[in-house]
């Protein structure tokens, strides 16, 4: 019978795997560069563009913490988190295929998105993030 770390308790689960911790920091960054992006566009609104100026920042904001909220979901292995994370790394290779003119941005997006992407599916991810109603998973081999 082994003993639990001196930092765990006897029903501490052991930390996210790494893949899922890459991940999650990744889309955390993510939403931080949208509430970024909201910030700057505040900064920058004029009288000639005033609602698209408003309703853009107000979208990257509200999406940009509503990522980062899943990422912090994620790290407490809630797994319907896991949807809008996989869903905004589609939208963002779409996003760097339209900017491949651009390359050093597209790139940047492409590859945080697949290393994003890689991590959720995992399994070691998979099997942290798969809903265990009865509770049977975390017992075993107790």
């Amino acid at each position: 019978m082994s003993t639990p770390a001196p930092h765990e308790g006897p029903h501490q689960r052991p930390g996210n795997p790494p893949p899922l911790t890459v991940a999650a920091s990744l889309a955390a960054v993510q939403g931080g560069l949208l509430v970024l992006l909201a910030l700057l566009e505040i900064a920058h609104l004029s009288s000639q563009r005033m609602s698209l100026g408003v309703t853009t920042s107000v979208f990257f904001g509200v999406y940009g913490l509503a990522l980062v909220g899943c990422a912090v979901a994620l790290t407490r292995r809630q797994g319907w988190a896991r949807g809008p994370v996989l869903l905004t790394q589609l939208i963002q290779l779409g996003l760097a295929w339209n900017l491949r003119e651009f390359w050093p941005v597209a790139t940047v997006m492409a590859v945080t998105a697949l290393v994003v992407i890689a991590g959720m599916i995992h399994p070691a991810t998979t099997d942290v993030l798969a809903d265990d109603p009865t509770g049977e998973r975390g017992t075993a081999g107790h």
